[in-house]
């Protein structure tokens, strides 16, 4: 019996289901698109096979024997199973689905970041997103994250990916302790300073400060540019920030433009391995598509 039974085919459970609904041949027929004798022919072959009745036939039509209306709910448990996982994959081309897990920056997370993971999760709502918060680069070649989100003139020759925009940065202070418009850094010596940590020196706005601030001035060093911009908010010092994130903070106004010479590139990067994987294609260029809306915040164009 178990023999037989490895013979039932998908075709054959339609056909068993179609004449059920049916409640004959000539409709069960029409409904398969074959003829008449051959859904007799088939069903007839498919009760040897199997050794059972399937159908009593009575002059009214087809009714199914205990062992066909098994059969059927079998074939339309089948059917659902089969129509829900087509869906499943045929929408995975327009939304793709999985986890995610990207690495970033505190500061670009909190200022730039969130508000765009929201966006792109209602338009990939199967989608999961890991983020993960460190300064340091993580290695993509061991999985330890699939993107990386960060701000540096020179990404790792190992990734590829996509620069997004130029980083702003200005020197900033308080807004209610005003200098002269336009300082140099001279006028400035005299203040106090607010400057980033030394795990930071590969940032041109920590190895300014260290170059030019005399150290004494220096009172304040934190090892994240958002808590930079906190200590400048607070009144610690003056310092020199991105302007995507001070430009946001009322308290807090540009004591000089935009130094080019400060300025950073905001990269999206992944492995060559992952470039072309459906859910890091689609992040990828929703996220630069929506970073293309905030370009004159990210570049300081707008409080210009």
């Amino acid at each position: 019996m178990a023999d037989t039974f490895e013979t039932l085919a998908w075709d054959d459970l339609r056909l068993i289901r179609a004449v059920a609904a049916a409640q004959g041949l000539p409709a069960a027929a029409a409904k398969l698109s074959v003829n008449h004798s051959t859904v007799f022919r088939r069903l007839q072959r498919i009760e040897q096979q199997l050794g059972i009745i399937l159908f009593e036939r009575h002059r009214t039509g087809y009714v199914p024997t205990a062992a066909g209306e098994e059969i059927v709910a079998l074939a339309g448990r089948l059917d659902e199973e089969i129509t829900a996982v087509t869906r499943r994959l045929a929408g995975r081309g327009n939304s793709p689905a999985g986890e995610l897990r990207v690495t970033t920056s505190d500061g670009l997370l909190v200022h730039l970041l969130t508000p765009l993971f929201a966006r792109f999760r209602q338009a990939c709502p199967d989608m999961c997103l890991d983020v993960v918060l460190t300064n340091q680069a993580l290695n993509l070649s061991k999985r330890d994250a699939d993107v990386a989100i960060r701000a540096t003139r020179h990404p790792p020759e190992n990734l590829v990916g996509r620069r997004m925009a130029t980083i702003a940065w200005a020197l900033y202070g308080r807004a209610d302790l005003p200098v002269a418009a336009g300082p140099s850094e001279p006028d400035l010596a005299g203040r106090d300073w607010v400057s980033l940590g030394d795990d930071l020196t590969a940032l041109e706005a920590a190895r300014r400060v260290r170059a030019r601030v005399a150290p004494e001035r220096v009172v304040y060093k934190v090892s994240t540019v958002l808590g930079a911009a906190e200590a400048v908010q607070a009144g610690i010092g003056i310092g020199y920030l991105p302007c995507f994130i001070a430009d946001t903070m009322p308290a807090l106004a540009r004591l000089a433009p935009p130094d080019p010479a400060l300025a950073d590139d905001l990269w999206l990067l992944t492995h060559p391995d992952l470039r072309h994987a459906p859910r890091v294609r689609a992040f990828s260029d929703f996220l630069a598509r929506e970073i293309g809306r905030w370009r004159r915040l990210i570049e300081g164009v707008a409080a210009d």
